[in-house]
């Protein structure tokens, strides 16, 4: 039993120096016969590499210099005096003005399908989504926007709507509703 103990003691003292001895005996392998791996070294660095393409030329771009330091500052909140008295000043809705029937429908939903009368005293005539047709004049009101009707022409309508401004105020924006073709 002494020496079967004794072998088990050798062994484990051999054993961290085995793959040692491994990669020994694998790198002496490696190292005969290298002529044809130096020859092939020797050809790739004779060959010669592809040409590069040139570099591409980097554009210039001129310099831009920003030049709105004078007007409003887009992320400060609108609490000026100013806006608050240019918003009440500017045009605004008629809370008292009487709806007329058009003014239920958006304006891209009313389609103008003819006029009626002569160059001085011309009539719109504006089909509505129900299949209603109305006739209309300058300064009837149409659309949801507060639209009011500046000019009736034979190949459309011209209007003006009311827009919030987004500060408590209202803008005026041209709008028209053509002729619908047939």
């Amino acid at each position: 039993m002494d020496r079967s103990m004794n072998r088990q003691t050798r062994f484990r003292r051999l054993l961290p120096a085995l793959p040692l001895l491994a990669a020994a005996v694998l790198l002496s392998a490696c190292s005969h016969n290298r002529d044809d791996l130096e020859e092939w070294v020797a050809q790739a660095r004779a060959q010669r590499g592809a040409a590069l393409e040139p570099l591409p030329v980097l554009r210039t771009f001129e310099p831009y210099e920003y030049d709105a330091f004078h007007l409003r500052d887009p992320f400060t909140i609108w609490d000026d005096e100013d806006v608050r008295t240019s918003a009440a000043a500017g045009p605004r809705p008629d809370p008292g003005r009487r709806k007329e029937p058009l003014e239920a429908f958006p304006r891209d939903a009313l389609a103008m399908v003819g006029t009626i009368g002569m160059v001085g005293d011309m009539y719109g005539v504006v089909k509505a989504p129900d299949g209603i047709v109305y006739r209309v004049r300058s300064d009837n009101y149409l659309g949801q926007s507060e639209g009011r009707i500046v000019g009736i022409y034979e190949d459309r309508i011209e209007l003006v709507e009311l827009i919030p401004n987004g500060v408590g105020g209202w803008i005026e924006q041209p709008a028209r509703i053509p002729l619908e073709s047939q």
